[in-house]
């Protein structure tokens, strides 16, 4: 044998075993997959869970609604895409939907990332300049004061700003004329303002929350006096997605309300360009990330139209968008998972391409933010631009077949929405004839379901509730929004008002679990129970049958078991039950044939607030409604 055959191979000598292709595949040594395929695998799984009718195609049952006429498909590829808008742009340039502004040089001083603006509506000026230069300190950029009463008083605006710089930091008011007012005179004469600041004039959303009409005549002359590179007026559509709209009538909404205040301001002597930035649009930013970055791009997309339709140049139609952590999504139990779902939405109003972004205290539904609260709510943001390094890419979800599909949705249907709100005679009209009321109240019906049946979950309330939680205290906030036109809502208020009602009953609620069978056989419908009914308040104890039952010291009982144990057992445990006192007995899942002497049942895809208020009455817990002597009996907690 030679010295060649048994050296070590050389760089240019690679054993056949390591050699590599050269078409090196991931998917080498697998079937070629397709979407038919997928589809068989996908009808098996459904059909082994008792779907005998399945549609066509079969991924329609795996289909989920995100806002009014929208779905989401389980899976998407190139040919979804392949019908969307051959060009969606660059970012900087029309139609904006990759966003309105092309980023900033290194060296152009225009920090990176988005604008970090936060909320103040504390009453007290100390307080509230204390919390000001805390922020500006530790990482906010702009300023949104609530001005009026209740909140920052108009006259104190001045003391209230003494220390802030206003050529470094922009200032954002929300308080109608007197607040634009009070800023303006503040501000009268003064070249070297931060560019970016607001004046928050939106007297469609004061209609909107009124249900008075208001007049527009005045923007123009307002407008006029605003300082140079200032936005006058607020297209606030956070004021209908509080009403229960989808991200379909929120953005079809505010393209109405832009129409309206365009065809205000150019009535008023303002060219078509000048009047359009002199606004700025707010959205609302929910926990569901995708419909959230599909919207503000959408919204984009569609003001561009609106703007090229206007004769608007292309330089005055990137819309300007400052997004706010949604308060429908803002629950008062268990707030600290806010924490977490204003993580989710500020990401999303990120890669969305917001301008601007106010994450909202994690506490903001119990009362005013304490100086943690603030102090998360910015690090937040901080965390994303700086730590996350979110700002380094323009329109990262740019070019997904899913969120290039659902941008196109959410246009065509917001599209249509204001085509409709406009031939009712604009937004003033259709909200004075009830169209907005009537179209808001049937989305949020449609929400409302999924939330009672828990298809849309609420972690911590209707979800894995804490019935030991303490609450942090909170001074209470002033009710700031106008009365008497569209309603308020958020997601948990109906699971809060019953967990209300429990804490405030002279004894804690109880439903008895009695089980069936070992540990293994009867866990996980104990579970679920146990967890359902702690959404509304109700303690659980559990026992093996009707063991211990009557000295529990409650008179509901649900009985949790496999189906088998049903069969055999279920209808003698509940003569058990009623024999040691039951005088209602609930089972958990829904057996086919029903069981004798059971009254109800609990199961996934029931109406979980209608069960929780049946158990209510049977223990005998007051509703909000009952009075004793005069009184109340039930506290209504902050």
């Amino acid at each position: 044998m030679s010295a060649t055959d048994t050296a070590t191979p050389g760089e240019d000598e690679v054993p056949a075993e390591h050699a590599v292709p050269d078409q090196l595949s991931l998917a080498g040594g697998f079937a070629a997959a397709d979407r038919d395929a997928w589809r068989a695998l996908v009808a098996g799984v459904l059909r082994k869970a008792g779907r005998e009718e399945l549609p066509d195609p079969v991924e329609d049952a795996l289909r989920r609604t995100v806002a009014t006429g929208v779905t989401v498909a389980p899976l998407y590829d190139a040919d979804d895409a392949g019908d969307l808008p051959a060009a969606v742009g660059v970012p900087g340039l029309p139609p904006f939907v990759r966003g309105a502004r092309a980023g900033a040089a290194p060296d152009s001083g225009v920090p990176a990332g988005w604008d970090v603006r936060q909320r103040h509506a504390h009453p007290d000026v100390a307080v509230t300049r204390e919390a000001i230069a805390a922020d500006l300190e530790n990482g906010v950029t702009s300023l949104w004061l609530v001005v009026g009463e209740g909140a920052v008083p108009a006259d104190s605006l001045g003391d209230v700003l003494a220390d802030v710089y206003l050529d470094l930091a922009p200032v954002a008011v929300s308080g109608g004329l007197p607040a634009a007012g009070a800023l303006l005179s503040l501000v009268e004469g003064r070249t070297d303002l931060a560019p970016g600041g607001s004046l928050g004039l939106d007297p469609l959303g004061v209609h909107a929350a009124s249900g008075e009409e208001q007049d527009l005549a005045g923007l123009a002359a307002v407008a006029r006096r605003a300082p140079a590179g200032w936005r006058t007026v607020v297209v606030d559509g956070t004021v209908y997605a509080d009403a229960g709209a989808t991200a379909v009538e929120e953005l079809g909404c505010s393209l109405a309300a832009g129409v309206a205040y365009l065809r205000a301001l150019t009535d008023g002597g303002l060219s078509v360009d000048e009047a359009s930035v002199a606004l700025e649009f707010r959205y609302s930013a929910s926990a569901d990330q995708f419909t959230t970055i599909a919207a503000l791009r959408a919204a984009r997309r569609l003001w561009d139209r609106v703007g090229e339709v206007s004769g608007a140049s292309p330089e005055a139609r990137g819309q300007r968008q400052h997004a706010v952590t949604s308060s429908v999504m803002t629950t008062r139990r268990d707030p600290w998972v806010n924490m977490l779902r204003t993580t989710v939405a500020c990401f999303a109003a990120g890669v969305g391409g917001a301008d601007v972004v106010t994450v909202q205290p994690f506490d903001a539904a119990l009362g005013l933010p304490d100086a943690f609260s603030r102090r998360i709510a910015r690090n937040t943001q901080s965390l994303l631009v700086e730590e996350g390094h979110l700002a380094r890419v323009l329109d990262p979800a740019g070019g997904s077949w899913y969120v290039e599909s659902l941008t196109e949705e959410l246009a065509q249907a917001a599209w249509a929405w204001f085509t409709e709100v406009e031939r009712g005679g604009g937004l003033a009209a259709a909200l004075s004839s009830g169209l907005v009321r009537d179209r808001l109240a049937t989305a949020w019906d449609a929400r409302a379901r999924r939330l009672a049946t828990r298809a849309d979950a609420i972690t911590g309330v209707s979800e894995f509730p804490n019935l030991a939680e303490k609450l942090p205290e909170r001074q209470p906030a002033a009710d700031l929004h106008p009365t008497g036109g569209l309603p308020r809502v958020r997601a948990a208020q109906e699971y809060e008002e019953l967990r209300d009602r429990a804490d405030a009953a002279p004894r804690r609620p109880r439903v008895h679990l009695a089980t069936l069978g070992s540990v293994a056989r009867h866990t996980a419908r104990a579970t679920f129970a146990a967890n359902l009914l702690q959404a509304g308040g109700v303690e659980t104890s559990t026992g093996d049958g009707a063991s211990g039952f009557a000295d529990v010291g409650t008179t509901v009982a649900c009985i949790c078991g496999t189906d088998g144990d049903y069969a055999e057992s279920a209808a003698a445990l509940a003569a058990e039950l009623r024999a040691a006192g039951a005088t209602h007995v609930w089972l958990a899942g829904k057996p086919s044939p029903e069981v004798d002497g059971v009254d109800g049942y609990v199961y996934a895809g029931c109406d979980a607030l209608d069960v929780l208020r049946t158990v209510h009455g049977q223990l005998g817990v007051p509703d909000r409604h009952s009075r004793a002597n005069g009184e109340d009996q039930v506290e209504e907690r902050a």
